[in-house]
């Protein structure tokens, strides 16, 4: 389990087909192997430690599904240790499993930061509403608007100071992750539907039943 409060931004030394290696330091502290780490927002098990890098497990399918699957030599990525029991949660749950990717349409500036519009899969439109929460590369963003195949979202000088977010370009693939609790919300909804079908209120006398014959 994840904030989405990126700690540093990494960078990728090495990536083969089943290991990706990254230069770290803050992250480092009071890592084993074992542990979970989110790069990218993407949920990875470290396997190993040297002074400076750690290096975790990469499966092909996160390859494909996620834009660590891009990432070239000396490439910049968000970082993340796991939470704490009892740590505090600065931005939502963020499980580290990567829903699909979206690109960046655009980078405006604004006062004192930049407004990011996203192009996202259809099948995630549903989990983003206004004012609801998104992680990007593993950064916990509030949506500001959205449309049928996008949505916004502001990055203050923080963020892009301190996350790979502010290097982003039109064109660029992101990890997205839509919040959990939407996705609970949905798969509650829809077992709900799926009770209260024809057949089960014409089984317990709410409809008439209907002869199909």
């Amino acid at each position: 389990m994840f904030t989405g409060i990126v700690e540093e931004i990494g960078v990728a030394k090495d990536r083969g087909q089943d290991r990706l290696a990254v230069e770290a330091s803050k992250v480092l502290e009071g890592m084993k192997p074992g542990d979970s780490i989110a790069v990218n927002g993407v949920c990875l098990t470290v396997v190993s430690l040297e002074k400076r890098r750690f290096s975790a497990n990469i499966m092909p399918e996160t390859l494909r599904r996620t834009n660590l699957g891009v990432l070239h030599y000396n490439g910049q990525v968000n970082l993340e240790r796991a939470l704490a029991l009892g740590g505090r949660l600065g931005g939502h749950l963020v499980l580290g499993h990567i829903d699909d990717t979206g690109e960046v349409m655009d980078m405006t500036g604004e006062e004192g930061g930049q407004i990011m519009r996203i192009w996202a899969p259809a099948r995630l439109m549903p989990y983003i509403v206004d004012k609801g929460s998104i992680a990007i590369d593993g950064v916990s963003l509030t949506v500001a608007a959205f449309d049928a195949r996008s949505f916004v979202v502001s990055l203050v000088a923080y963020t892009i100071e301190h996350t790979t977010l502010g290097m982003r370009r039109p064109g660029d693939k992101v990890n997205l992750e839509t919040d959990i609790i939407a996705k609970y919300v949905e798969g509650l909804t829809e077992r709900r539907r799926q009770d209260l079908s024809l057949e089960f209120l014409s089984e317990y006398g709410f409809v008439e039943g209907t002869d199909a014959s």
